[in-house]
């Protein structure tokens, strides 16, 4: 499912909430971006899967079993855009997203 969301610029934006499930997320810009998973809560969490976008190849986020917990995958923009990201429940396995943005 596509989805577009405002990120504002500065500390690290959540973009999508996982509990106790499975999920798969593409993106592509805005250049610069940063964009990773946190997994468990507060001073407990962790990150993983960091990335940068180039605004040119798609960059792939999974969450998975991690997720008994919490898991978000967040964002962290130099200024304020409205993003578009393709992103799938149940742990779909994909090399690409479905529909090319």
């Amino acid at each position: 499912m596509i989805k577009i969301k405002h990120i504002t610029s500065g500390d690290w934006r959540t973009v999508e909430w996982f509990w106790n499930g499975k999920g798969t997320a593409f993106f592509k810009a805005p250049a610069g971006a940063k964009i990773k998973v946190r997994y468990g809560l507060g001073w407990f969490g962790f990150d993983r899967q960091e990335q940068t976008l180039n605004g040119v190849d798609y960059k792939k986020l999974d969450v998975g079993l991690g997720s008994l917990a919490r898991a978000r995958m967040q964002m962290k923009v130099s200024q304020t855009v409205d993003v578009t990201y393709d992103i799938d429940g149940g742990g779909v396995a994909r090399l690409l997203p479905e529909i090319q943005f």
